[in-house]
């Protein structure tokens, strides 16, 4: 028990004082007070409780079985949904993912003994304060994520732990404790386990934080090794060139670090050069090339994105820009919208974020060339747009009805004439009247 002071939301303190008045133990658990101790705002709130399944829901006007056979209730109060669950003792795991049966129990200890790291494994109620058998308040103080008892045990009943603990640490900022590492590293291929989505919830959730680096300590543990092979083969492949000055997996990281934490960009970064160990050339300087390397980047991203399950949406961006995160033209404005035509409207300013963190992760040779080129060309894009030029189909003076209008026979030459209509208008924005446009025709 610790002193520690907790604000419970109304709802959660209705909840547990329900349990209570009926002689039940309840808490908040896990996540939500890990998160209040720090000062963050908890996404969720869990509820732990010593009644059974159907003790809760007849405390309750609306209650969902959203896992009863693992103990737990959604409890609705308004429009929001708790989750309670009662306390339980879990079986043996067979398949590194679920228990083969859950046995239910009266006392907290035995459920607190089961979850993946201290930082977790506390509850708290307002009439007894902080409950923290495993010393979690110590590891939140000292930075560190720790198994509850024994590491190997943890990991063995559900090998996304192992990742879990990776994440908390880049999205915390804490250190990982040693015996923890030994067992993240020990049971590393027991993620082949796991499915695709959990991994890849994992991964979008480390990439993401604060501290997208922490992926090298996924490599150095070997766990990319089973998820991410790909990754493994950048990090041992070298640059001898004067544009670089890491591995290609040291680059990555750096890349990632660069750009802003958005899902998009922190995938591009981390896709955008895995095509180079393959078509890596030295020739007799000893200078290291890695010729339309973004072609076999983006077959491979395609790749990764797919096994790992990504939605359609995220799989075309990420392809999209890493295709043409290598994509360099002098900074002029015909270039500029030619550029924006070729890449899309939507995507030229993820385009110019993901050719600066590429850039800032190089190495100093040519860099201020480098950025001042994409300076300039950020102001013509900036022009662009405010003058409002065409620079694709939706924004030409005159449509394929207009076209047929002008005697065109509808079909294909329609949208070849269109085409060939906005290519010159990219060339030369003033001839966008419709008037022009259809003389030129």
């Amino acid at each position: 028990m610790d002193n520690c002071y907790i604000h419970l939301p109304d709802n959660v303190h209705k909840i547990i004082a329900t349990l209570q008045a009926h002689g039940h133990e309840a808490y908040a658990v896990g996540g939500c007070v890990r998160d209040s101790i720090l000062g963050r705002t908890p996404g969720d709130w869990d509820i732990t409780t010593s009644a059974m399944p159907e003790e809760t829901k007849a405390l309750f006007d609306k209650t969902f079985d959203t896992g009863i056979e693992h103990g737990t209730v959604t409890v609705l109060l308004g429009k929001v949904g708790y989750e309670v669950t009662t306390y339980r003792i879990d079986g043996k795991y067979e398949d590194s993912r679920h228990p083969s049966e859950v046995t239910f129990t009266r006392n907290l200890r035995d459920d607190l003994l089961r979850r993946d790291f201290t930082i977790n494994a506390m509850a708290y109620n307002e009439k007894d304060g902080l409950v923290d058998i495993f010393g979690g308040l110590n590891d939140l103080n000292a930075k560190t994520i720790r198994c509850v008892g024994n590491a190997k045990e943890r990991f063995s009943e559900d090998a996304l732990r192992i990742l879990r603990g990776i994440r908390f640490a880049a999205q915390l900022g804490f250190q990982i404790e040693d015996e923890t590492r030994r067992g993240m590293s020990e049971l590393a291929p027991t993620l082949q386990n796991i499915s695709a989505e959990r991994i890849q919830v994992e991964l979008i959730k480390m990439i993401t934080s604060d501290r997208p680096e922490l992926l090298r300590e996924a490599y150095v543990l070997g766990l990319t090794k089973v998820f991410l092979p790909e990754f493994d083969e950048i990090m041992c492949t070298t640059q001898e060139t004067p544009h670089h000055m890491y591995t290609v997996g040291e680059h990555t990281l750096h890349a990632m670090s660069n750009v802003r934490a958005d899902k998009i960009l922190r995938l591009t970064m981390l896709l955008h050069d895995m095509g180079k160990p393959a078509l890596k050339t030295i020739d007799e300087k000893g200078t290291a090339h890695f010729k339309k390397h973004a072609v076999e980047s983006e077959r491979i991203a395609r790749t990764v994105l797919k096994r790992l399950k990504f939605d359609n949406d995220t799989l075309n961006k990420v392809t999209k820009l890493v295709f043409y995160h290598d994509y360099r033209m002098p900074a002029t404005a015909r270039n500029v919208r030619r550029a924006m035509n070729t890449i899309g409207e939507d995507l030229f300013p993820y385009y110019m974020e993901v050719r600066r963190a590429d850039v800032m992760a190089q190495s100093m040779y040519l860099r201020d060339e480098k950025i001042k080129n994409l300076d300039e060309i950020e102001k013509i894009y900036g022009d662009i747009i405010s003058a409002g030029q065409c620079v694709s189909l939706k924004d030409l003076a005159v449509t394929g009805r207009d076209l047929i209008a002008a005697g065109i026979t509808p079909g294909k030459e329609i949208g070849e004439k269109l085409n060939q209509l906005l290519d010159l208008v990219i060339d030369n924005p003033s001839l966008n009247t419709k008037e022009t446009l259809l003389k030129y025709l």
